[in-house]
């Protein structure tokens, strides 16, 4: 196989678009797992606060209590 058809097949067939696609996905993953651990190692001893924000978060707990 030469470079014309490796070319050929991973740009101009759908398959090997997919091809593309799924490496990138896979490429993406990989360097967010290792970027993950790597600030994990470096914030552990993190203890969260009541002034910590999350995205998860919910704050219909604090408008019922305001409302009563």
């Amino acid at each position: 196989m030469d470079l014309g058809e490796l070319y050929h097949f991973l740009f101009e067939t759908v398959p090997g678009i997919g091809v593309l696609v799924l490496a990138g996905l896979v490429l993406s993953i990989i360097a967010s797992v290792i970027m993950e651990r790597r600030t994990r190692k470096r914030f552990t001893n993190h203890e969260p606060t009541e002034d910590d924000w999350s995205f998860f978060d919910d704050d219909d707990e604090d408008e019922d209590e305001e409302s009563k």
